[in-house]
């Protein structure tokens, strides 16, 4: 009986994490990153977990800035509305052990119905692996070692 089902090689997937470092398809990172299950793995920038935005947020869940159109209250639907192709969540990795972010920084991202997950680095590498093999479309963001708040 078949307990696990296969993997696809083609999708990123954590293949390991310890101490200073996550590993992606085999290959080990020593620095912040962030990833779709499909696609390249981004160097993030970011130092801290204080250097985490709004806009470090938006950034990474692929969202760019819309220009505000200025007559929308006209149509009574002034709701920003999300891009058909924008992650149902993001989690995010911050190092050993979880640490929240606060309300403001992640208030963009929820506005528009992405949600928003922050846990230890390892739970987030663990639910990344189990939505990507789901076919949700998550994005990660990893701190690989504990950084200062």
């Amino acid at each position: 009986m078949q307990l696990q089902s296969e993997s696809n090689p083609a999708l990123n997937t954590v293949t390991a994490y310890g101490h200073n470092y996550v590993e992606i398809n085999a290959v080990r990172y020593a620095h912040p990153v962030h990833f779709a299950p499909e696609g390249e793995i981004h160097s993030w920038q970011v130092a801290t977990i204080a250097d985490i935005t709004a806009a470090t947020l938006r950034e990474i869940a692929g969202l760019t800035e819309a220009k505000a159109d200025p007559m929308a209250f006209l149509d009574g639907n002034a709701a920003v509305q999300k891009p058909d192709d924008a992650p149902e969540v993001v989690l995010i990795g911050t190092g050993l052990q979880q640490h929240l972010l606060p309300q403001h920084v992640t208030q963009a991202l929820l506005g528009l119905g992405i949600g928003v997950e922050v846990m230890s680095t390892q739970a987030a590498a663990r639910t990344y692996n189990i939505l990507m093999s789901e076919g949700r479309r998550v994005i990660v963001a990893l701190l690989p070692h504990e950084e200062a708040a």
